[in-house]
């Protein structure tokens, strides 16, 4: 009886959806009520998104967004869908192109084939056709893919995306507890960092109403990237010093970083490309006049409200850090 009142619940498939982002919007659409398929490339590594249903409302499904047959597939008989699947660099196996372009078209192609009636697609702030970005140029054709197959789809453009599993902060306080100098690149360049949940609740929204369209996603914060590296030491509470890299110079260390990275086969990490020194050089913002959280209905949340509920761990004394200072005091 209840597995076959779960069938009757409408049904989203999301790839990418044991990602960053994509895990949020699986469980919104799960608490509102939707069966969730979550499409990844490796099952066995998604199993957490089994918890944010009932039993069997929430299902695992093997999925390359490369292939042909398994993407259409894995979007068979759904009602709706969401394409969370991205990359921040390139390997030799993972190309931009073939990823945001490429597999995007695939996705909005079979979606419109199969009757799906609302498609999300999640895109970035930074797309344009005209950057000297690869990563950008992509993330453009991608959204012109998806409008061409599917021109009722919904496509999310958000700036950086912060919260607990991000790859931002939580990579500039591991250098802020390993490193007396943390280096900013681009650091006058301006960005508008938008929480993650904020980001699902978009989507939830654009796949409840049917929204369509193009919608630029920031938080009520604009500031630049240097001010976020202030930002994020105040809350590790870590005295670091600041050093301004300037572009030329990034260029120089992020060859050698792809060259040890690839040398030693991923064992030193990827901490910057040059194509990413490309991108830190245009301001990361919501335009003027653009449509984007307030007309989905979505109240944005301020960095202030979430980055000490998961920074606080690189504090030299981590979660115990208010308590020992509160002993100091005592003693004091």
């Amino acid at each position: 009886m209840e597995r076959s009142m779960t069938n009757t619940l409408p049904l989203v498939t999301i790839f990418g959806g044991s990602g960053f982002v994509g895990r949020y919007i699986a469980r919104r659409m799960a608490r509102a009520g939707w069966r969730v398929r979550v499409a990844v490339r490796r099952p066995n590594e998604a199993m957490h998104v089994l918890l944010y249903g009932e039993v069997g409302q929430v299902v695992l499904v093997q999925a390359n967004v490369r292939d042909d047959a398994s993407t259409r597939a894995a979007l068979a008989g759904a009602d709706a869908v969401v394409n969370c699947v991205g990359i921040l660099s390139e390997d030799s196996r993972q190309k931009f192109d073939a990823v945001h372009s490429e597999a995007a078209a695939r996705i909005a192609r079979f979606s419109a084939a199969e009757g799906v009636k609302n498609l999300v697609h999640l895109s970035a702030l930074s797309a344009d056709v005209e950057s000297e970005s690869a990563y950008a140029r992509s993330k453009a054709a991608g959204e012109a893919a998806v409008l061409e197959h599917f021109p009722a789809a919904t496509i999310l453009r958000p700036s950086i995306v912060f919260g607990t599993e991000d790859r931002f902060f939580n990579l500039f306080g591991t250098i802020a507890r390993y490193s007396m100098v943390v280096p900013v690149v681009g650091a006058e360049t301006q960005f508008q960092p938008v929480y993650v949940d904020d980001v699902a609740a978009a989507a939830e929204a654009a796949i409840l109403k049917g929204a369509g369209g193009i919608f630029s996603l920031g938080g009520p914060d604009v500031e630049t990237m240097r001010a976020l590296m202030e930002r994020m030491l105040k809350v590790v509470r870590r005295e670091r010093f600041l050093v301004n890299v300037p572009f030329g110079v990034a260029r120089i260390q992020a060859f050698f970083i792809e060259m040890w990275h690839k040398i030693t086969l991923g064992v030193v990490p990827l901490l910057l490309t040059r194509d990413q020194v490309k991108l830190l050089k245009v301001d990361n913002v919501v335009p003027d006049g653009g449509r984007g959280l307030a007309e989905l209905g979505v109240d944005p949340t301020s960095m202030e409200a979430v980055l000490d509920s998961y920074l606080y761990r690189f504090r030299q004394q981590g979660q115990y850090t208010d308590l020992t200072q509160s002993a100091k005091n005592l003693r004091g």
